[in-house]
């Protein structure tokens, strides 16, 4: 059975549901057919060169010590992607602080198994385990949880303003296609979730038509993540905006966006199984249900910043007085860009938020915060 087939017999369908299932499939998925990077549909900031990983390490080494070095610290990455990112964070800190490298326990929750049996070729000899959420006891995490670009890949409903009213897109999947229709809320939390943020959707000031997403499963993560932190921090770096940002009226088409073949367009119904579809992060979203569930915002800045103050600068600066062949220095110099281009991944967002830390550790400056900013 294909994904179509698959799809018609669950019709009709949520549009969150319809993407849980075309990107994450255990056989037909998109997570589970297609690789991450140049070789896929879209590279992350951890894909080319080390530079992104061994950055990582310089604030997890930080961490490690302003949590007074325990003898277990567990870093967990939710969505390894090739496992690219934990391969050079964890030979940075092997290098450069080995005993904080002998503290590390390195925990993946990866849901593809594809993805896994990558990350486990790449991780050899290194201290590294794979586990599901339900195999992680609550506050057992004395460490810092973390992802890039894993927020904007969880399903999300759709919904739209129409005559005052909000409505959710449904989809009605048969073997000749697929075609949205609306339909009352799937469930009395999407309206929640914009009157706790004060979001006046739907409202006078919104077109009719007007079309935007609910990321539900992000609080569900975010709620996951809270009750398994013992004391430490999380780290999500994606893209988004805050709320009000996020759901201004003039964007009257929501932030969804599928990749393929290095290319995005805006239709989903394509590819199916084959193709990435995304939409944005509303970090307002995360920062006040992380409040909610015992998660403090410590800091938020953009990625192109973070990077800077962890030595990204240095590195340009080491480049330029290096010697070695154009070709090489001048790929380099282009990689090291586009980790802090404001345009692309540099004007990325880092939310940090902590659990369990004394004020004292609080009150600790973490270097890749040195420079605020808003999402």
């Amino acid at each position: 059975m294909n994904l179509l087939q698959m799809l018609t017999a669950a019709s009709p369908l949520t549009f969150a549901e319809f993407m849980e299932t075309v990107l994450y499939h255990p056989k037909h998925g998109y997570y589970n057919r297609r690789p991450i990077g140049f070789e896929g549909d879209f590279f992350t900031s951890g894909s080319g060169d080390r530079d992104f990983g061994e950055l990582l390490a310089v604030q997890f080494c930080q961490m490690w010590q302003i949590l007074g070095c325990p003898s277990e610290f567990t870093l967990l990455e939710m969505g390894a992607g090739e496992g690219d990112v934990a391969r050079d964070c964890l030979g940075a800190i092997a290098q450069t602080d080995p005993q904080c490298y002998a503290a590390i326990h390195y925990v993946i929750v990866e849901k593809s198994p594809q993805k896994r049996q990558s990350q486990q070729e790449k991780l050899r000899g290194h201290p590294v385990t794979w586990q599901d959420w339900g195999e992680i006891p609550d506050q057992s995490i004395i460490g810092c949880c973390f992802s890039n670009e894993l927020v904007d890949a969880l399903p999300v409903h759709w919904v739209v303003s129409q005559d005052q009213q909000l409505r959710e897109v449904y989809l009605d999947v048969t073997p000749q296609g697929i075609a949205e229709r609306l339909g009352p809320l799937s469930t009395p939390a999407i309206a929640v979730y914009f009157q706790t943020l004060g979001i006046p959707l739907p409202g006078p000031t919104y077109p009719n038509g007007y079309r935007t997403e609910v990321n539900l499963a992000a609080l569900d993560w975010l709620a996951t993540v809270a009750r398994k932190l013992k004391q430490g921090y999380l780290l999500t770096l994606d893209y988004g905006y805050e709320g009000d940002r996020y759901y201004h009226p003039q964007r009257h088409e929501g932030t969804l966006q599928c990749y393929f073949q290095h290319r995005h367009h805006n239709n989903p119904y394509v590819n199916l199984g084959e193709q990435d579809i995304t939409a944005h992060v509303n970090f307002t979203a995360l920062t006040h249900w992380g409040e909610e569930y015992g998660l403090q915002t410590v800091g938020m800045t953009k990625q192109g910043l973070f990077l800077m103050a962890l030595g990204l600068g240095d590195r340009l600066v080491a480049l330029s007085e290096g010697n070695i062949p154009l070709n090489q220095l001048l790929q380099r110099r282009s990689h090291l860009h586009s980790l802090i281009d404001p345009t692309g991944l540099g004007g990325f967002g880092v939310l940090l938020q902590q659990r369990g830390l004394t004020p004292e550790q609080i009150a600790t400056p973490l270097r890749g915060f040195a420079t605020n900013s808003r999402a």
